[in-house]
C-alpha cells in the first residue's frame, strides 16, 4: 500500500487499475534482478556456498630461461683524431676548412718557424766547429802514435849498434846503459799509445767525438721541432672540427683540428658486471637510433676485458652492419639483448610463487583438480620468471592466478594457459 501511495503520488491522475499493473511491472523487475544476480554467484551444478576458484594453470616444462639486457650507448666512427700543437707558436698558415676530405700526409696547420731557423743556423755552426776539433784531435792522436813508433824503432837501432861498440870495447858500460833507458822509455809511450788505440781512441779524441755528437743531436732535434711546426693529417678523413686561424697562438696541447671517420658505425655501450657474462663475441643485436627512427642490424665485436675502474663497467663494441650516411657520430643508441641465463631449466611466473619468512611456496593441481601445496627452493630470476630448483617437477600443473583463495585439498577450476 506504501508503493501505491508513492505511485500515486508520482502518477497523478492515473486510474486505479493502471497503477496496479506499474506496481506489478516493477516487482517483477526487482525479482528477475535478484536471480540474476545469484545466477552470477553459482556455476552449473553448483550452489554459491560450494563456488570453486578459478585459476590460470600452467604446465611446468624444461625450457632455456632467458633475460632481456637493455643497453645505451653512443656511435663511435672508424677513429677520431685530435690534431694539437706540440709546441706553442704563431699559426702563419691553415690549409683545410670544415667538412673538408683530407688524405694521410696532408699539410693541415703551419706554425712560425723564425726562430727555430736561428737556432739551426747558430747549433749548426756549432757543430761544424766540433767536427773540426774532433778531426783535429784524431789526426794529432794518430801523428802522436806514430813519432811513439818511429821513436822505439830508432832506440833500438841504437841500442844494437852500441850494443856491438860496447862489445868490441868502443863505448863504455855507461853509454850503454842509458841507450837501453832510452828503448825503455820508448817502449813504455809506444804502449800508452797502442792500449788507447786498443781501447777505441784517445780520451782528447773521445772528448772532441762527444762534443761533436752532441751538436749534431741538437742540430737533429731543431729540425725535428721544425718538422713539427707543420701539423699533418695521421689519416685519411673529415674535417669535423676547427678552430684555427692564421696569426693566433697555438697552445701546445690544445685541440685545433678534429679528423672524422664515419665510413664505419660502431655503436659502444657500458654493460654491468651481473650482465657481462652473459654477453658473447658474436651476438646478433638490433640497434635503435632514436634520433632517426630507424634501427639497424649488427653484432658483437667487443668485449672489454677488463673492468673501468671509474665507472665500474663493461664496455662492448656493435658493429653495424649496413649503416647509412644519416648515422653521425656521439648519436645515442640502445639495444636489447637476450640473454641465456639457463639452459633446459624449470621456471615458473614470480605471480605464481608466495614467498614468506624465507618460505617459498607453488600451487600444484593434481588429476583431481585438487591443490597441493608444495615448498620449492628458488633459482634464478629474470624480468618475469623464476627458476625452480627443487620442490616440484616437469610435466607438473601450478596455479598461477587466485592464490589468496588456495590452500591444499580443495577443489579449483581450471583454465590452462601457456608459459
Amino acid at each position: 500500500m506504501s508503493d501505491a501511495r508513492h505511485l500515486k503520488k508520482y502518477l497523478p491522475g492515473t486510474n486505479q487499475k493502471t497503477k496496479i499493473l506499474i506496481m506489478i511491472g516493477i516487482i517483477l523487475l526487482l525479482i528477475a534482478a535478484f536471480y540474476g544476480f545469484k545466477a552470477k554467484t553459482t556455476v552449473k551444478g553448483q550452489r554459491a556456498g560450494e563456488m570453486k576458484p578459478a585459476v590460470d594453470v600452467l604446465t611446468v616444462a624444461r625450457k632455456d630461461m632467458t633475460r632481456e639486457v637493455v643497453l645505451t650507448g653512443q656511435t663511435v666512427p672508424v677513429f677520431q683524431v685530435d690534431i694539437v700543437a706540440k709546441y706553442t707558436g704563431r699559426i702563419t698558415g691553415v690549409n683545410v676548412e670544415l667538412g673538408q676530405h683530407v688524405s694521410q700526409g696532408q699539410n693541415l696547420i703551419v706554425q712560425d718557424m723564425g726562430d727555430v731557423d736561428i737556432s739551426i743556423a747558430q747549433n749548426g755552426a756549432s757543430l761544424r766547429q766540433a767536427n773540426a776539433d774532433a778531426i783535429e784531435s784524431q789526426a794529432n792522436f794518430e801523428a802522436s802514435y806514430q813519432k811513439a813508433q818511429d821513436d822505439y824503432q830508432r832506440a833500438m837501432t841504437s841500442l844494437r849498434r852500441y850494443q856491438t861498440l860496447y862489445e868490441q870495447g868502443a863505448i863504455s858500460k855507461e853509454v850503454l846503459d842509458n841507450t837501453e833507458q832510452q828503448v825503455t822509455t820508448a817502449r813504455a809511450a809506444l804502449e800508452t799509445w797502442s792500449k788507447q788505440i786498443a781501447a777505441g781512441n784517445a780520451a782528447t779524441v773521445l772528448s772532441k767525438q762527444a762534443a761533436s755528437d752532441k751538436a749534431q743531436s741538437t742540430v737533429d732535434a731543431l729540425i725535428n721541432q721544425k718538422n713539427d711546426l707543420i701539423l699533418r693529417a695521421p689519416r685519411e678523413g673529415i674535417i669535423g672540427y676547427r678552430q684555427a686561424e692564421v696569426g693566433t697562438m697555438a697552445q701546445a696541447g690544445v685541440k685545433l683540428l678534429s679528423i672524422v671517420d664515419n665510413s664505419h658505425i660502431f655503436v659502444d655501450c657500458a654493460v654491468s658486471e651481473q650482465d657481462i657474462g652473459q654477453i658473447t663475441l658474436g651476438m646478433p643485436t638490433v640497434i635503435s637510433v632514436d634520433s632517426l627512427g630507424k634501427t639497424y642490424a649488427g653484432k658483437i665485436t667487443y668485449i672489454s676485458p677488463a673492468m673501468d675502474t671509474k665507472t665500474q663497467t663493461f664496455t662492448i663494441r656493435m658493429d653495424l652492419d649496413h649503416p647509412d650516411d644519416q648515422i653521425k657520430t656521439g648519436m645515442f643508441a640502445r639495444t636489447n639483448l637476450t640473454v641465456l641465463l639457463r639452459s633446459k631449466t624449470l621456471f615458473v611466473p614470480k605471480e605464481a610463487v608466495l614467498s614468506m619468512n624465507g618460505i617459498s611456496r607453488v600451487f600444484v593441481i593434481d588429476s583431481n583438480s585438487k591443490i597441493i601445496e608444495k615448498t620449492v627452493k628458488l633459482g634464478l630470476v629474470n624480468d618475469t620468471s623464476v627458476e625452480i630448483l627443487t620442490g616440484i617437477d616437469e610435466g607438473e600443473q601450478i596455479a598461477v592466478t587466485n592464490l589468496a583463495r588456495l590452500k591444499s585439498g580443495i577443489a579449483v577450476t581450471i583454465n590452462p594457459i601457456s608459459q
